[in-house]
């Protein structure tokens, strides 16, 4: 290497309450809109607020995992570089809401999530949007096999945390794709928590204790799985993953691309990097975060906060004063 050479910045432990200050932003944002019934207005406040921290964070970003291409999506689209441009060189995921439908009917379990790793390490799930899923936690992380039957990856998981099939409790989304997966499920003895949305929700609670969620199964977004990776990556779960092309046109393009559609997909494979993080702030409660809290005199936020390389994992509440709140919206309006 030229002595002269410049040695990309690795991400460090000073990113992470950066990062959080984005979800919080988000959060605050698209938390107006629980029980509107206004998705879509939901997501793009949500959107414009996560964009206008984000573009403060030392870091030099790359959109991987975004709102969608640059022609669908004014802002955070892939490809679109994010942060001050100082800093390490990332790739970055975002999902200013997963579970915008939870967010709009006033729903459990409503998130704004984010997800940071080395430049160049997230997967690029393009070709097929769509992605067949088992998660669970590091009790369990070396025993399932998402080739295995359903049944079986559910004794293993109940042997694997000493206790029967009948304690198993197993998220899936509530979708008409999963009514034989569902009643695999209950074939085997095991219990179904049904999400209506928010399948990263889902996959971090059955990897996180006392959440009452044992293993997610079941067809979700290939995007929202990447980001995933991140946080198993921290938890010391296990994310596995095949993709799962809706129809003939998305099985060839995924050929032509040359993805294998029968390869399992793991957490390395979705997310190379073994530094990475990931944030997650709560808009509704859930088993996972406490949603906002309006108040007089501002709110108050739940976060989590995770960081591979050291496996810390931070709960964060906090307390945003109104005069914050509305110096954030004086500035969204600026740039609208």
């Amino acid at each position: 290497m030229p002595p002269d050479a410049i040695i990309p910045e690795t991400p460090d432990r000073n990113l992470a309450l950066e990062l959080v200050r984005v979800t919080e932003a988000a959060a605050m944002a698209g938390g107006r809109w629980v029980g509107r019934g206004d998705k879509n207005a939901a997501d793009g406040a949500a959107v414009a607020a996560m964009r206008h921290l984000i573009s403060s964070v030392s870091m030099a970003g790359v959109v991987v995992i975004g709102e969608g291409e640059k022609d669908q999506a004014p802002m955070l689209f892939n490809g679109e570089q994010v942060g001050d441009g100082t800093g390490p060189h990332v790739d970055v995921a975002v999902d200013p809401i997963d579970g915008t439908t939870l967010t709009a009917k006033g729903m459990t379990n409503a998130v704004s999530v984010m997800a940071v790793s080395e430049r160049g390490s997230m997967y690029d799930p393009s070709a097929v949007f769509y992605m067949d899923k088992l998660a669970t936690g590091p009790e369990a992380a070396d025993d399932v096999d998402i080739r295995l039957p359903v049944a079986e990856n559910i004794r293993r998981v109940a042997k694997a945390k000493h206790g029967s099939v009948s304690d198993v409790t197993v998220v899936i989304l509530d979708r008409p794709r999963h009514q034989q997966l569902a009643q695999e499920i209950r074939d085997a003895g095991a219990r179904i928590r049904y999400i209506a949305d928010g399948d990263v929700a889902g996959s971090i609670m059955a990897a996180r204790p006392d959440t009452g969620i044992d293993l997610l199964l079941g067809v979700g977004g290939t995007p929202e799985g990447i980001i995933t990776a991140c946080a198993m990556k921290c938890t010391g779960g296990v994310l596995q993953g095949r993709l799962w092309p809706k129809d003939d046109d998305e099985r060839q393009r995924a050929t032509d691309a040359g993805h294998d559609l029968d390869a399992v997909l793991t957490t390395d494979d979705l997310v190379q990097s073994d530094n990475c993080f990931f944030v997650a702030t709560g808009i509704t409660d859930g088993e996972l975060l406490r949603g906002i809290r309006y108040r007089g005199g501002g709110c108050t936020t739940h976060s989590l906060v995770m960081r591979s390389k050291s496996g810390t994992i931070r709960s964060i509440d906090a307390v945003h004063p109104v005069t914050k709140l509305e110096q954030l919206n004086a500035g969204l309006q600026q740039e609208g």
